[in-house]
């Protein structure tokens, strides 16, 4: 019996735990997964932030197409105008000139016309992305290099997302 509660106790003059090379498979299977999830995870990051310009823009689009029918099919009132334009109807977005460049994904530059209406915004990855509705809606992304403004989406070429 004194020989089985010996072999319970714990033995101080030995020392326990992990040598040098497990800790090292260890740390090589940590540095694995995060080479294979980092690049992962940043693609996913970037497409997500694309992702929410993109129905910031549609959104606009919308609001747009609402001061359109309300206006006897008339774009002119769908501007950054407080209290007449695109605020009114969607407030959820921040409105901005045609000469302002879009600093955000959730400001959209704004170009108006009677018959055409235009918008840009800026992703948090650095893309500018467009709509430009005359009836028939283009969209895509700006060219590198371009101003994110409403004026540059009349002219931005039809690239789509």
């Amino acid at each position: 019996m004194s020989q089985t509660y010996c072999n319970r106790l714990p033995r101080r003059g030995r020392e326990e735990g992990f040598n040098l090379v497990e800790l090292m498979v260890v740390v090589l299977v940590i540095a694995i997964l995060l080479a294979v999830g980092i690049p992962s995870y940043l693609g996913a990051r970037k497409r997500a932030q694309e992702r929410a310009t993109q129905a910031s823009l549609r959104l606009a689009l919308t609001a747009a197409k609402t001061v359109f029918t309300n206006s006897d099919s008339s774009y002119a009132a769908a501007d950054e105008n407080v209290t007449t334009g695109l605020p009114k109807v969607e407030p959820s977005l921040t409105y901005v000139s045609s000469a302002t460049p879009s600093s955000s994904f959730k400001v959209v530059s704004v170009r108006t016309g009677t018959s055409e209406w235009a918008g840009a915004a800026q992703s948090s990855s650095g893309t500018c992305f467009f709509i430009h509705d005359t009836g028939e809606t283009r969209y895509g992304r700006a060219a590198s290099g371009q101003p994110c403004t409403g004026t540059e989406a009349l002219t931005a070429s039809d690239s789509g997302y």
